[in-house]
């Protein structure tokens, strides 16, 4: 029996019509590799078997050509389609609305495509490749198990806030609270989280300030799901649209879904840590110290000089 490999599913639809100047596609490594780039190479790495990007249709045909050719050497590549007006029946978007719904709905685009376990990442987040090595672990023992679970059972890998904090600028962060067992209990978004002596610091929404721990962990989007969430993060579209569908602005992310599901008792979520190992460019000033990071791994020996597809 061949064994099951996961897909990673990749959010790439934020690059919009401006794509060829967004940070996605800024070369970070030594020959100019993207983030994305090592993304998928830890994936290769790991064991996942297919890539799905979930594009735009307006750059459908740029990103085919400079992106996702020059993976198709190494792993099957497939693309989904976000689009504003793609929503369950009974539901259409507001006239003066552009903007799609958000991650949840991203990773929605993906299920006609995808029927094995599959990661989901931003398209520009250095998540290490411990991280991808353990979600494909969880994932493939997941797809081997035949139990009935009572509740779904989905992953989150997290990584301590202050390893995801910019000198540079606020953040909005996903922070976790985790039982003894190693379960995600809650998610909640923080906004203008800051760096401060202590860990850091976000506004209280009465005038103050929240202090957070600095080994609080958070999510960064890095999530492992089996194919029957699929048709619970319907349920829950469904339901955030029947209160949000009129908004110009409202948006169905993918942590709020999936805490939502959490608190009726429909999904379980195993924490996986993923170290100090994260980074990102949140500002363009962070970009140096993405660099350093990236020239740091490869003179340990973590990652070839130039990586080759």
């Amino acid at each position: 029996m061949n064994e099951i490999k996961p897909a990673l599913v990749v959010l790439a639809a934020g690059m919009g019509s401006r794509f060829g100047g967004l940070k996605q596609l800024e070369g970070v490594g030594p020959g100019g590799e993207t983030l994305m780039d090592y993304s998928i190479h830890d994936a290769v790495r790991a064991g996942f078997g297919r890539v799905i990007f979930i594009i735009r249709r307006d750059i459908e045909a740029a990103f085919r050509e400079r992106v996702g050719a020059k993976y198709a050497s190494r792993i099957p590549v497939a693309y989904a389609f976000q689009a504003l007006g793609d929503l369950p029946e009974g539901f259409t978007p507001p006239a003066e609305r552009t903007k799609p719904w958000g991650t949840g709905q991203a990773v929605l685009a993906a299920a006609f495509e995808v029927r094995e376990p599959f990661a989901v990442i931003n398209a520009d987040d250095f998540y290490g490749a411990a991280a991808y090595r353990s979600l494909a672990t969880f994932l493939m023992e997941r797809a081997s198990a035949d139990r009935v679970r009572e509740a779904d059972e989905c992953a989150l890998v997290a990584y301590p806030l202050r390893a995801t904090l910019s000198e540079f600028g606020t953040v909005s962060r996903g922070v976790c609270e985790v039982d003894a067992s190693g379960h995600l209990t809650s998610i909640t978004e923080r906004t203008g989280v800051e760096r401060t002596e202590a860990g850091a610091r976000c506004p209280d929404g009465a005038g103050g300030w929240l202090p957070l721990r600095g080994d609080s962990p958070v999510s960064m989007n890095f999530w492992g799901f089996r194919p029957s969430a699929f048709g619970l993060l319907r349920e829950a579209f469904e339901h955030f649209l029947r209160t949000s569908a009129g908004s110009l602005t409202a948006e169905f992310y993918l942590p709020s879904a999936v805490n939502a599901l959490m608190q009726s008792g429909r999904m379980r979520t195993r924490v996986l840590s993923g170290g100090d190992t994260w980074c990102g460019v949140t500002y363009r000033e962070d970009k140096p110290h993405v660099e350093a990071r990236i020239r740091a791994l490869i003179d340990a020996g973590a990652y070839p000089r130039v990586l080759s597809w």
